[in-house]
């Protein structure tokens, strides 16, 4: 899927358009992790923040002009080649589509050029179909994918579920790996 600037809209699939968040998406990101019922929500003035500081290394699906899901994550400073995945997500609506990993895979090629080699997440034991997502972008991208323990139940100060640390690499373009 390619991305559009946000200029003119692009045709991809069935009314499909990725482009980067603006300063007003905030407010759908945040309504789509709430409704997921399986992300963190964070507040909505971090979906603001986020869909400012952090545009370049995110996402918004549009399908029919209606935000239909997301990607947001941030180039890891103490490791500049690695993009971390903060949060994906596809509003109930339009699961089933395919489209979180077409959103991904997107999202890997537009930082390719800033030498990104590396893809991280974390992900719980319970959220199975994130680790089902991750799994597939690896295996269709011919990448390794890691998965190490990062954070334990008792490293959070509320009750949460331990989470794993996904690595991909390399995460090269996918027109590169044909």
């Amino acid at each position: 899927m390619p991305i559009d600037s946000g200029a003119t809209p692009v045709a991809t699939g069935t009314e499909t358009r990725l482009r980067h968040p603006r300063l007003g998406d905030g407010a759908q990101l945040w309504r789509i992790a709430r409704d997921s019922q399986v992300l963190d929500v964070n507040s909505s003035y971090a979906y603001l923040l986020w869909c400012r500081d952090f545009a370049a290394t995110s996402l918004i699906a549009e399908i029919d002009g209606r935000a239909a899901g997301f990607v947001i994550g941030y180039v890891r400073p103490e490791a500049p080649d690695t993009l971390f995945v903060w949060q994906i997500a596809v509003d109930a609506e339009f699961r089933g589509r395919g489209l979180a990993g077409g959103i991904l895979h997107a999202l890997l090629d537009s930082v390719a050029d800033a030498d990104i080699t590396t893809l991280e997440t974390t992900i719980s034991p319970g959220n199975t179909a994130s680790q089902a997502l991750f799994s597939a972008v690896a295996r269709e991208r011919g990448a390794d994918l890691r998965i190490v323990s990062l954070f334990e139940e008792n490293d959070f100060p509320d009750s949460h579920e331990a989470e794993q640390l996904f690595v991909i690499s390399p995460a090269q373009r996918q027109e590169e790996r044909r």
